[in-house]
């Protein structure tokens, strides 16, 4: 029955969206509703263009009952254009305490383009206070903002950082953006004998890999380290 029940509301996806969202509200409302069919409306009706979609996405992530319908509704909104999903998102990310709705408001603040969003996971990456899951997961969405904002902002964060682990984040997020100059900062970081080993490997290995840096840029660095391990 439940199948069904499910199959019935896939079927509202090509219904025009005054029919549908009231229909979908229902089913959310019902809290007797499998979480199963609630977590499929939650998808369905942020796919449809109501001023109504808005609200009732933003009451969900906010005050369902159910953790997991709480989190569709954080990872949809991000198909949400209107500046209180920003803030709601920058909300959850940097002060909720469940880590699946942290990752799920950063995820969709990657997906959010604007700025402001952009701002909040600078925010998030360097916030001391931050759990380091949720700065490991705004470091690594930044690598996908193929933006010089975020390239010079990666570049001076890895200076600013104490944890090994964060740092190995920062190197690959620079490697993958492949912005120009980003290969020539990563050769930088693997010829800097104040880097730990570890480090200076990663940088090397995430320059050739993401192609970031050219082969002459590496051919060269072989003639100029000395370690064994680096030469390797």
């Amino acid at each position: 029955a439940t199948d069904k029940r499910i199959m019935a509301t896939t079927a509202l996806m090509n219904m025009n969206s005054e029919a549908a969202v009231p229909i979908l509200r229902g089913v959310l409302e019902r809290k007797d509703n499998c979480s199963a069919l609630r977590k499929k409306a939650v998808f369905l009706i942020s796919q449809k263009r109501s001023p109504e979609v808005v609200d009732i996405l933003l009451k969900l992530a906010r005050e369902d009952a159910s953790p997991e319908v709480r989190e569709q509704a954080v990872l949809w909104l991000s198909n949400v254009r209107d500046e209180r999903v920003v803030d709601l998102l920058g909300e959850m990310a940097l002060n909720n305490s469940d880590p699946a709705i942290q990752e799920k408001a950063i995820f969709s603040l990657s997906n959010t383009r604007s700025e402001k969003a952009s701002t909040i996971l600078r925010d998030i990456a360097q916030r001391e206070s931050a759990s380091k899951g949720a700065r490991e997961q705004a470091i690594f969405w930044l690598g996908n903002r193929r933006d010089t904002s975020s390239t010079a902002f990666l570049r001076g964060l890895y200076s600013r950082l104490n944890d090994k682990d964060l740092k190995e984040k920062v190197l690959f997020s620079v490697a993958n953006q492949r912005a120009a100059g980003s290969g020539q900062w990563l050769i930088n970081i693997a010829t800097n004998e104040r880097e730990t080993m570890e480090l200076r490997k990663q940088a090397l290995f995430w320059a050739g890999n993401n192609k970031a840096a050219t082969v002459p840029e590496i051919a060269a660095l072989y003639d100029k380290v000395t370690d064994k391990e680096m030469k390797e």
